[in-house]
């Protein structure tokens, strides 16, 4: 298909939309802002569960504000010029908010590549432990829990035994498998890492993962004594919010084993491709929330969760997250969890990862605090939006001229005007009809 002329392009109104063309010479911008003024109350008249619609009915009896003529012209002129100085603020603070998302990153870059610490390393040179060891402590300990729950398993199987064999038998922990390292065809694709640093499998540092499952529920939060189940947007923007969830209305499903807690590390096992494998630890918890079966929780051996977040939230943890996530559509992705123990992921010594982990703290905390800054800005942006609005359609922006035709006069033009388009449309169907009457002769 060769260029097309957008000159020639016509685009037809689909499901969802609707044409308004006024009519008296109205200008369209003027019911533009007006309807994006009473957007809330339209927003209030919509009916429908899944698909929220207002119907042409309930236009054609809402109420509009109207001025006289030339005043609505002076009000839309207004409007556009304090709108388009709002909107190059606006567009400088979503610049400033884009340079420190490359910030950010940047920052998480040099941390996982050992450029953030390259200085300390040299400082404490005699003092710090290899990422061998370290992966060496993490199998000790991970051999050392499989015993214990071995030995507890072993226990409840006694008393089961003793108990007359009631139920199932208590099931074998499974001992964890081991990884198969790095091929050299992944190293190639890595970033080079300094003196003492390895890349490493995800899961290694993993001692379970745990996840929901799905089922039927009440599309809201639950309240009081209720119980409710996550949603992936529960995890995607940053910080876990339990006002993204569901209730479940069957009590037969609830699970404490599965409820989230604080300092938990919850993992978003589908989503699109951008927010596949958003992570956070829930830092509050307000509401009694299980996991789902997109929402996972992932419990390490040794407490690394704050350093893996970062990774996870840095490029070349999301380019690792993207590579491994399965699915044929851009709209949803998804990561199993024998996918997620086979992220490539960079690791030190544990004292190199404090000291990492404390200086992305500092660092991302001030970041965070400017962005908040620049969200509140833009948040003010938008009320000021609306304030313009309101006194548009108040009275209250432009000065009134009692010199004006009255609306009312512009009110008896459109009437007349719809009056004559009555006239004519039913002068063309009583046409149409004789020339159908005639052709059948």
């Amino acid at each position: 298909v060769g260029p097309t002329n957008l000159a020639n392009v016509h685009c037809a109104i689909g499901r969802g939309l609707s044409a308004i063309r006024p009519m008296g010479g109205i200008p369209s911008h003027f019911l533009l802002y007006y309807l994006r003024y009473s957007s809330d109350i339209l927003a209030k008249q919509a009916t429908g569960s899944t698909f929220k619609a207002i119907s042409g009915k309930q236009l054609r009896v809402f109420s509009v504000l109207l001025p006289p003529l030339p005043e609505q012209h002076c009000i839309v002129a207004k409007i556009e010029r304090l709108f388009s100085e709002l909107d190059k603020a606006v567009a400088e603070l979503k610049k400033a908010r884009e340079k420190l998302e490359l910030y950010r990153q940047s920052l998480l870059k040099a941390a996982f590549e050992g450029r953030l610490t390259e200085e300390w390393r040299k400082e404490y040179a005699d003092q710090l432990e290899s990422a061998e060891e370290l992966l060496v402590r993490i199998k000790a300990e991970r051999e050392k829990r499989f015993q214990q729950q071995l030995e507890e398993w072993k226990q409840a199987v006694k008393k089961w035994e003793a108990d007359g064999k009631p139920g199932k038998k208590p099931r074998k922990p499974r001992k964890p498998k081991e990884l198969p390292p790095l091929t050299g065809e992944e190293l190639a694709e890595l970033p080079e890492l300094p003196e003492g640093w390895v890349w490493s499998r995800f899961g290694e540092f993993i001692d379970r993962i745990e996840a929901g499952k799905s089922f039927k529920c009440y599309e809201h939060p639950p309240e009081n004594d209720q119980v409710g189940v996550a949603k992936v947007s529960a995890v995607t923007w940053g910080e876990y919010d339990d006002n993204e969830s569901k209730t479940c209305l069957d009590p037969k499903k609830i699970n404490e084993k599965i409820v989230i807690r604080e300092g938990d590390f919850l993992f978003s096992r589908a989503n699109t491709i951008e927010l596949v494998g958003a992570c956070v630890i829930a830092k509050s918890v307000n509401r009694k929330i299980m996991l789902s079966d997109k929402t996972l929780r992932i419990i390490f051996v040794l407490p690394l969760d704050i350093f893996l977040l970062y990774y996870l939230r840095s490029i070349n943890g999301r380019n690792e997250i993207k590579r491994l996530s399965t699915g044929n559509q851009e709209s949803m992705r998804n990561i199993g969890q024998e996918r997620i123990r086979q992220i490539a992921t960079p690791i030190c010594g544990y004292k190199e990862i404090i000291a990492i982990t404390k200086v992305l703290d500092y660092c991302l905390s001030k970041i965070d605090k400017v962005e908040q800054t620049i969200n509140q800005s833009l948040a003010c942006a938008e009320l000021l939006r609306q304030s313009i609005l309101k006194k548009a359609f108040s009275g209250r922006l432009v000065p009134q001229d009692p010199n004006d035709e009255p609306a009312s006069e512009l009110l008896k033009r459109i009437q007349a005007e719809r009056e004559a388009r009555r006239t004519g449309t039913a002068r063309r169907a009583q046409t149409k009809r004789r020339v159908s009457r005639r052709s059948r002769k």
